[in-house]
């Protein structure tokens, strides 16, 4: 088969690049070349920027016809637009690469399953603007325009990215931290649910759907399964660096939001709800299965991150230290009320 990968070389991309190269299709990737591809073998590369609808567009026309497409990097409303021009007509699947955080938080009901509502708020626009493109690509499908599936990924991690995430967003520096030993925050109590999912299982979801006649016109979200507190997740990663187990500093969201409010932005918006989906859908229909434990793809992250001079340090953080110390004397200053 044909396949078009638009973006090609990020995390989730790198696994679905590998796995269609190993089984034999003819796999090009469209970017802007700025990021180097970490698979070997035989693939092709057309260099081009999405953002630039007619110039895209255009390369898409000379390109020719495509088995399928894979859509990675599809934020907005108008690239889903120009991806409906492009190729409309002229790919028997389109595959976006969507985002479970298209469901509405608060779920109504966990674990999330793919009938849910889906109304992200506007204040979290990457979701809110991932659940536009949802629409204009389903409502392409109804008219006939596109085959479109829509596949959602949880969190997802691996070697070849910067993706370990803390209370403090994203940046990994809290590695170092579990290594020194020092105090980790989490927000609230640390019991909010956050599964993760490594690469290579995701991906194997995205192939998974090529071609797959249970799965056009539908949409299926595949996130992790082992259901971790925020609690767990680093005293998971402790685990595998070989560190002791954490010591936590719990601060409420709302306080942790007025003390940081850009750090702590994605805890606001996304963290402090629990994520918990059911996988079924895409077990039965796409052949997921999570098959690499959080600790085992935490050592290897780690390790590709060591590896490649990508760790940051603690003490370039001096923020970090900063919250913990405020927090600490506010609390200190509480009184007992009868």
């Amino acid at each position: 088969m044909r396949i078009l990968i638009i973006g090609g070389t990020g995390i989730i991309s790198t696994g679905i690049t590998r796995l269609l190269i190993e089984r034999g299709d003819d796999v090009v990737l469209y970017n802007r070349g700025l990021r180097r591809s970490l698979v070997e073998g035989n693939y092709t590369t057309i260099t081009g920027d999405r953002k630039e609808f007619s110039s895209f567009e255009n390369q898409m026309q000379e390109a020719g016809t495509f088995d399928c497409v894979i859509d990675m990097v599809c934020y907005l409303p108008e690239e889903a637009e120009s991806a409906v021009r492009a190729f409309k007509g002229r790919t028997g699947q389109y595959i976006f690469c969507s985002t479970v955080d298209v469901y509405t938080k608060p779920a109504a009901a966990y674990p999330i399953t793919e009938s849910a509502e889906r109304l992200p708020s506007e204040k979290f626009p990457y979701a809110y603007n991932k659940a536009r493109c949802e629409e204009l690509l389903f409502a392409a499908h109804e008219r006939g325009d596109l085959v479109v599936t829509s596949i959602r990924p949880g969190h997802t991690y691996g070697e070849g990215g910067n993706n370990l995430l803390h209370a403090l967003g994203q940046g990994n520096y809290h590695v170092d931290r579990l290594k020194k030993g020092q105090p980790i925050i989490v927000h609230g109590n640390g019991t909010s649910f956050w599964p993760t999912c490594h690469r290579d299982d995701v991906s194997v979801a995205f192939v998974g759907a090529i071609g797959n006649e249970k799965a056009k016109g539908r949409g299926y979200h595949v996130a992790g399964e082992e259901w971790m507190t925020w609690e767990g997740y680093h005293q998971g990663l402790a685990e595998a660096i070989g560190a002791k187990a954490p010591e936590f500093v719990h601060i409420p969201t709302d306080v942790l939001v007025r003390i940081a409010p850009q750090e702590a932005y994605l805890t606001e918006v996304n963290f402090h709800y629990n994520n918990l989906f059911d996988n079924t859908a895409a077990r039965e229909d796409l052949g997921f299965r999570v098959t690499i434990p959080w600790v085992e793809g935490a050592r290897r992250t780690v390790k590709w991150l060591e590896e490649n001079g990508k760790l940051e340090k603690s003490g370039d953080f001096p923020l970090y230290d900063r919250i913990i110390e405020a927090w600490r004397q506010a609390v200190g200053n509480l009184t007992r009320v009868d």
